[in-house]
C-alpha cells in the first residue's frame, strides 16, 4: 500500500477492525510516519439495475443512501440508521442471486425500510417514487399508512395478551 502523503511503498498495518461491510485498517508510513485509514470490501458480483425505460446501469448503494437521506432531511433520523438500512437493502438484493434487478424492486425495498424508520420520510419518498398526481393521492397513502400502523399495533397487543388456561 502506497502512502497517500509521500508515495512511499513502505507502510505497515497498525490496527485492523471489522466493520459492517468489510475491514478497516489503520496504517503508518515507514518514511514520513503519517497515519492513514484504508477500507477493504469484498468484491461481489456486478448487479445491474433495469430502469423503467429498460436501460441497465450498475447498482450503486450510494444512490439508495442519498435518496433516503433526502427523504429524511430535517427529520430526527440518525445517519447510522440510514447507513444500516442501505446496507440491508444491498445485502437483500445480492441475496436474490440474480444478475439483474428491476428498479421497482429496489424502490419498494427503500419504501418499506423508510416506513419502518419514519412516517414522514416514507410519505416524502413515496410521493416522488410513485409520482403522486394530486393531494388526494397523498392523503390516500397517509390513510393506508395509518391503517397499517393500526394493524401492527393490534398484532402487538394480541401477542402480549397472557394465555389463560381453564
Amino acid at each position: 500500500m502506497k502512502c497517500p502523503f509521500c508515495g512511499a511503498a513502505d507502510t505497515r498495518v497498525v490496527d485492523t477492525r471489522d466493520v459492517s461491510d468489510g475491514i478497516r485498517r489503520r496504517r503508518e508510513c515507514g518514511k514520513c510516519k503519517q497515519r492513514f485509514t484504508t477500507y477493504e470490501r469484498i468484491a461481489s458480483i456486478n448487479l445491474l439495475v433495469v430502469k423503467k425505460d429498460r436501460r441497465r446501469e450498475k447498482f450503486d448503494r450510494d444512490k439508495i443512501l442519498s435518496s433516503m437521506q433526502i427523504a429524511c432531511s430535517k427529520r430526527p433520523v440518525p445517519a447510522k440508521v440510514l447507513e444500516e438500512a442501505a446496507r440491508e437493502i444491498e445485502a437483500d438484493l445480492y441475496a436474490l442471486g440474480e444478475p439483474e434487478v428491476e428498479s421497482q424492486v429496489i424502490g419498494e425495498m427503500v419504501m418499506e425500510r423508510l416506513r419502518q424508520i419514519d412516517d414522514v420520510a416514507y410519505v416524502r419518498f413515496a410521493s416522488v417514487y410513485r409520482q403522486f398526481a394530486d393531494v388526494d393521492r397523498i392523503v390516500e397513502e397517509i390513510e393506508a399508512l395509518k391503517e397499517a400502523r393500526r394493524r401492527e399495533e393490534e398484532l402487538r397487543n394480541q401477542l402480549q395478551l397472557p394465555l389463560q388456561i381453564m
